[in-house]
């Protein structure tokens, strides 16, 4: 297939509909780009509203909207995997941090306790930094955009944390916490890592430094911050190496006997339910949200408003599929979850096999709850993760050796696995 030029749509900002359809439109509107063209033009930011050579489908992969199956098989016909070699990688990073963070868990839990600890009393520049009013022009260009559109491109998202850390002399998770609340896309996994990837604590020694040639070339021109950055700042300090943990097996449903599924924003394809596991009896169906799920602070507009949009969307497409309506009320605590399951006579509750972020402690803290009732919660994992995440106990180096295996088992995984 021959590539022509990115045309302006495909950088529309994403929230305006946050919705599967939506995704697979823009799914199918830059699968013709994703080759040579995506590998040789990626970088470059001109600023929103104008042409980019990126997808922007980070906010529907990151609550599976659309699935990082679909998007890599897409890619492979299109282009073969050899050409789209790029792009597909780029879509295993996301798989690969998962998979990362879900067998150190304690990295997590330990930058969730500094967040909290550092907001009881932010350190200097930090009202200023999350304003954008430090000066400097790129990163309060970027602050503004990040605030207004949920949304960065991937290189202004690795200049801003860079001048964040190294710079601006600011505690990085604060600043992974201030980008978890706006963006639209924002991952727990993804977000806190290469955070610590740009600050050196990911591969040890190994940082991301912003540098000011850097920014004026792949902005094209729009930012040229000579003479405002540290060019010369050393890794942060390595901390000590965190336990890696056995990962956590899936469970399936048990047909012929009650269930109730617990849709969660970590895996909004709820249709993949009916598929995975044919003569399973769903009686009911409910959303379970963590209220803090985005950070201590509350989360920015456009991301609030598209998370709350893409649950409304899987609760239609679900309502569609099983004619069952969800009972939006009930996604609040555990309490409401094991009221709602007995209310309903469930035996069994569904839901997606909870990743590593703030739903984890939520269904952690549910399981014993619905158990004490007789009640069993069952987390179903995608065969795309099971056959991921167990290659992600070392550095992406390593796991990038298992992407051309687990790209020729791309057909097999279909959604309902």
């Amino acid at each position: 297939m021959v590539e022509k030029a990115a045309p302006s749509s495909l950088f529309l900002l994403p929230m305006t509909q946050p919705t599967r359809a939506e995704g697979l439109a823009r799914l199918a509107n830059f699968t013709p780009l994703m080759g040579r063209l995506y590998s040789n033009n990626r970088n470059f930011d001109p600023g929103p509203g104008k042409p980019a050579h990126v997808s922007v489908l980070s906010p529907y992969i990151r609550h599976r909207l659309i699935t990082e199956q679909e998007v890599v098989a897409a890619a492979i016909a299109a282009h073969g995997a050899e050409v789209a070699d790029k792009f597909i990688q780029e879509v295993f990073w996301r798989s690969y941090w998962k998979g990362w963070l879900a067998q150190r868990p304690t990295v997590w839990a330990e930058y969730r306790a500094r967040v909290a600890a550092g907001l009881q009393t932010p350190p200097e520049g930090y009202a200023a930094a999350i304003a954008g009013r430090t000066g400097i022009a790129c990163f309060d260009a970027w602050a503004a955009e990040l605030a207004g559109h949920g949304y960065l491109h991937n290189h202004a998202r690795m200049w801003t944390a860079s001048i964040w850390i190294f710079t601006l002399r600011l505690p990085w998770e604060l600043g992974a916490d201030w980008f978890l609340r706006h963006l639209a896309d924002g991952d727990p996994a993804s977000n806190t890592l290469s955070w610590r990837w740009v600050g050196g604590l990911q591969t040890r020694g190994k940082h991301y430094l912003a540098r000011a040639a850097n920014i004026a070339e792949y902005s094209n021109g729009r930012f040229d911050p000579r003479g405002e950055l540290d060019e010369g700042a050393a890794p942060l300090p390595a901390d000590a190496p965190f336990e890696r943990q056995p990962l956590r097996p899936s469970v399936r449903p048990q047909p012929g006997v009650p269930a109730g599924l617990l849709l969660t924003v970590d895996d909004l394809h709820p249709e993949s339910a009916f598929a995975a596991s044919p003569g399973i009896d769903w009686t009911a169906a409910a959303f379970l949200d963590a209220p803090d799920a985005r950070g201590v602070l509350p989360a920015g507009t456009v991301a609030r408003a598209f998370r709350a949009g893409a649950l409304a969307d899987a609760g239609r497409r679900w309502t569609a599929a099983s004619g069952l309506q969800p009972d939006h009320a009930v996604a609040v605590s555990v309490v409401e979850c094991v009221d709602w399951a007995r209310a309903h006579g469930l035996r069994q509750v569904v839901a997606p096999h909870a990743c590593v972020g703030p739903m984890r402690p939520v269904l952690d803290a549910l399981g014993p709850a619905l158990d004490a009732h007789g009640i069993a919660l069952v987390q179903w994992q995608r065969r795309w993760d099971a056959a991921a995440w167990p290659h992600a106990a070392r550095g992406f180096f390593n796991f990038r050796e298992h992407i051309g295996k687990l790209v020729a088992d791309c057909d097999d995984m279909n959604l309902s696995a």
